[in-house]
């Protein structure tokens, strides 16, 4: 197994590198040797008004699935403490369903191509909504967003032709998300 520790705009010593490897590998030796790597990334956002500056993110990559839980803190080690817990939740949530895979039988399987059966514990669509996607800029899509107070905006992006959402980010910055070809 990989271990990655990574670091942006900050200086790692070696009180958090013990502390979260402490903290960090307990919980996933719960997967039972099955991963393949796992990166850690501390990062520290420079703007003052934010008080959890402190960021960690946690990706476990087994064969099957990419595990990743995000946590903020105001220290690094109430960041690591906090996405332990949600990393232990996701590896919980993660067994849990590879257990209820494995108890299916044969007569399952046929089953799971029906998305109510196999997917129970996901949340239901309860509202669709039909709209017409008019191409515009990202900025004049940031606009639109704005003004209909939603945290996200599906356009058509003008410049390139390509269907597009624009997303509020946590900072409040805004990220575009496009597809590649």
């Amino acid at each position: 197994m990989d271990y990655i520790l990574k670091s942006r705009n900050v200086e790692l010593n070696d009180e958090i590198k013990e502390y979260v490897e402490r903290k960090i590998k307990s919980k996933i030796e719960k997967f039972d040797g099955k991963i393949i790597k796992v990166e850690i990334e501390f990062s520290l956002e420079k703007n003052p008004s934010i008080n959890l500056n402190n960021k960690i993110v946690v990706t476990i990559f087994t064969p099957r699935a990419v595990v990743r839980a995000t946590e903020f803190g105001v220290d690094f080690f109430e960041a690591i403490d906090r996405v332990n817990h949600k990393i232990e939740e996701q590896v919980k949530k993660y067994k849990n369903k590879m257990i209820q895979k494995g108890r299916k039988g044969p007569e399952a399987k046929v089953e799971a191509q029906e998305p109510q059966e196999s997917f129970e514990d996901l949340k239901k669509i309860v509202k669709t909504k039909k709209f017409e996607i008019k191409p515009m800029t990202p900025d004049e899509a940031s606009l639109q967003m704005e003004l209909i107070g939603h945290d996200f905006f599906l356009f058509v992006n003008a410049e390139t032709g390509k269907t597009a959402v624009l997303y509020k980010r946590r900072d409040e910055d805004y990220g575009l998300i496009e597809p590649q070809n």
